[in-house]
């Protein structure tokens, strides 16, 4: 342990009478969901724990910043399974010691609303989803029950198939004997499920319209994937009170209260091996740090490919790992607002808009910045009415963003200019994509021009810089039937002592990377791990 108390969960170096060992138990690469998850889990295991992170704030999609009095969220709009009925909602609570608070976003967690003027508001409870879809589609009730029948039988084989993620890759053959039913749902494609489930073609746009929350259309996901989204929203959508960055604060704290740091502005060069094993990992300044074992949470492709010696990189496991193909990347509009924009249409509520019932449009078409049309979907959240310990001031200053898909070779002729220093042309086209994203937003909510007070436009570059992905994805790996069929993509890696977390390992967003998290977690401490998850 520490000779005193550590003031702050994190900082560039350890601060002053922090005791760091020479060899800790466990290096944790990267403060995203997975990392942070894994750590607070081990430390909750008792082990000292260091989390490296590149960038200047914790948190990777998790974390927050600010213009002047604005502040946004990077990643985190909506968060399903974290009150005390789900178990990872129960084991956030544990490791954060009940100080993490979640607010609902109300009977109402999404809105839609579909090219011929179909509205729908996806509610937080599974009854009245059902009857909502038996509602809207009353030819069509056979169907929906059908569906929501594949995701029960998906949901109850979950528990078996991350069971089965913590054997090494040498056993997957046997254990996954166990995971039949998960495997075929993991399998099957979501458009190939909803054609032998109805030949409407809306009523499988509906069903399909989160596809945004893991990145893959219809043709190209999982069924398993989308149907897990409907899981875990099917008692609502929620929000940190306090912001996202409420979610390093209190698992990152929890690993400073048992001996263990997160260091930020820390870049990983290099995992460490000697005689085959991790040993320990090289920053880009030169300064080596050794443990017991390491665990990457910085995305099992990011690793393969960035972080790996050649000679481990160009083994038959990495190059299967390397030939998955990325979730798309996105761009983002942040927006600040001056005035009561919940009067002008906004709300706690996400709000998706679609110009298509075509799910299958990936990404938004910005090949000729002369002629780009529409995006095909925007995705509209408000934080700052999210959060209920926000406070707008008399000004009643207020936040919102708007996501959208792209392509990540309309970018990558970018790649490797500096944050904020991409040249004039790079410049030109971002504002380009920023005023028509704004003005088509404000096509949907028109009210809200008066009040728009600041506007900035993030694009994958900056996904690049601050958190890594291959390609800028926003979700890692695509959650194609091929990624989960992938024997690598475990906890467990192939050298000793290295262990993967986040959601690769498991499933996408907040809680598919939280669990991936934990899977990495028992496999480092399975005893122990045991012992806590079934205390919850």
């Amino acid at each position: 342990m520490s000779d005193r108390p550590v003031r702050h969960p994190w900082s560039k170096s350890f601060p002053s009478g922090f005791a760091a060992p020479a060899l800790w138990d466990s290096i944790v690469i990267g403060s995203g969901m997975g990392g942070m998850t894994c750590a607070a889990m081990l430390a909750a295991l008792g082990q000292r724990v260091l989390v490296l992170e590149q960038h200047y704030v914790p948190g990777g999609f998790t974390h927050s910043f600010k213009r002047g009095k604005y502040h946004w969220d990077v990643g985190v709009h909506a968060v399903g399974e974290v009150t005390e009925r789900s178990m990872p909602g129960r084991l956030l609570a544990a490791l954060t010691g009940r100080r993490l608070q979640w607010a609902s976003l109300g009977p109402v967690y999404d809105a839609f609303v579909f090219p011929d003027g179909l509205q729908l508001g996806f509610p937080d409870n599974p009854q009245a989803f059902r009857a909502l879809l038996h509602d809207t589609f009353p030819a069509e009730r056979d169907a929906v029950d059908a569906y929501f029948a594949r995701v029960r039988e998906v949901s109850a084989a979950m528990r078996s198939y991350y069971l089965a993620r913590l054997a090494p890759p040498s056993a997957h053959v046997f254990m996954d004997m166990f995971t039949r039913t998960a495997r075929r749902a993991f399998g099957e494609t979501a458009r190939h499920a909803l054609d032998r489930l109805t030949d409407d073609p809306r009523l499988k746009t509906v069903l399909a319209a989160q596809w945004g929350y893991h990145g893959a259309t219809p043709s190209r996901a999982s069924l398993a994937i989308q149907a897990l989204v409907t899981k875990h929203f099917q008692w609502g959508g929620y929000y940190p009170v306090g912001g996202s960055s409420a979610i390093a604060r209190e698992l990152l704290q929890a690993v400073a209260d048992a001996g263990g740091y997160t260091r930020i502005s820390a870049d990983v060069e290099q995992i460490l091996l000697a005689d085959g094993a991790a040993v320990g990992v090289r920053l880009r300044d030169g300064e080596e740090l050794r443990a017991r074992r390491v665990i990457s949470a910085a995305g099992i492709s990011s690793t393969v490919q960035r972080l790996l010696p050649r000679e481990v990189a160009d083994t038959r496991w990495a190059a299967s790992v390397r030939a998955l193909p990325p979730a798309p990347a996105h761009v983002c509009l942040y927006l600040g607002f001056k005035g009561d924009i919940r009067s002008a249409g906004a709300g706690a509520y996400n709000q998706w808009y679609y110009d298509t019932w075509d799910t299958e449009i990936d990404a938004w078409d910005i090949a000729d910045p002369e002629r780009i049309p529409d995006a095909p979907v925007l995705y509209c959240s408000f934080p700052s009415l999210k959060d209920p310990a926000y406070d707008p001031g008399p000004e009643q200053r207020h936040t919102g963003e708007v996501v959208t898909f792209v392509p990540w070779d309309r970018f990558s002729g970018w790649l490797g200019t500096r944050w904020k220093r991409r040249g004039g042309d790079y410049d030109q086209f971002k504002k380009v994509l920023q005023d028509h994203l704004l003005g088509q937003f404000l096509k949907k909510l028109p009210g809200l021009r008066p009040m728009v007070d600041h506007v900035e436009l993030s694009t994958p570059l900056s996904t690049d810089t601050f958190v890594r992905p291959i390609q800028g994805s926003i979700y890692g790996l695509l959650p194609t039937p091929e990624r989960f069929a992938n024997p690598y993509l475990r906890p467990r890696s192939k050298i000793p002592g290295l262990f993967f977390a986040g959601s690769e390992v498991a499933t996408v967003g907040v809680i598919g990377a939280m669990m991936g998290g934990a899977l990495a977690a028992a496999a480092v401490d399975p005893i122990g791990a045991t012992r806590l998850l079934r205390g919850l």
